[in-house]
């Protein structure tokens, strides 16, 4: 009888550390998902800068004196180049993707150059990034989602906080990038 106990009391101790174990795993795969999400969002944004140096190329000929436009996008592209956490990417991308909107607003009023291939191969590519961005801030969010439900549910909250896991931050857009630009023609 007591090899019986013994036993199931052995099995039950292997039920619950198995238990834990497979909370502990999950917990950190959603973590590490929100890595890997902020990893292909922050490729995109490489993408996306390294092709604006192509687009300003061929939009300064047309525009030699819409020079503030071109100097808020080169100080967009300097806050990225010098942002080093998530929450400080991601205020320089808002401030990128606010600047984009203006350099193609104001790009409206050039009619030479909205017929030029390049500028308008160039557009096409950063549009296409931008939608790409939009996919991956979705599943970033998505994933801190995830994240912050589990750290917060029990058990998980147990095992959220021997590790020291606080929730977290999620992708939001600038208030800049909720308003109309006012496009003038």
């Amino acid at each position: 009888m007591m090899l019986v106990l013994s036993a199931i009391f052995i099995l039950l101790i292997i039920i619950i550390v198995g238990y834990f174990v497979s909370l502990y795993n999950s917990l950190v795969s959603i973590k590490n998902s929100i890595g890997k999400a902020w990893s292909n969002i922050d490729v995109l944004l490489k993408q996306r800068h390294d092709e604006l140096l192509k687009l300003l190329e061929s939009v300064k000929g047309y525009m030699n004196f819409e020079k503030e436009v071109l100097i808020k996008v080169t100080e967009a592209r300097s806050a990225y180049a010098n942002a080093r956490t998530i929450p400080e990417k991601a205020r320089a991308d808002n401030m990128m993707s606010s600047t984009l909107k203006s350099l193609f607003a104001v790009a409206e009023n050039y009619p030479q150059l909205k017929a030029d291939e390049m500028f308008a191969q160039f557009q096409g590519r950063i549009t296409q990034i931008e939608s790409e961005i939009a996919d991956r801030r979705e599943f970033y969010n998505d994933s801190v989602y995830t994240f912050n439900t589990r750290i917060a549910q029990l058990p998980d909250v147990f095992i959220a906080k021997l590790l020291n896991y606080t929730p977290g931050e999620f992708f939001k857009a600038a208030e800049t990038d909720k308003q109309d630009i006012d496009v003038k023609f």
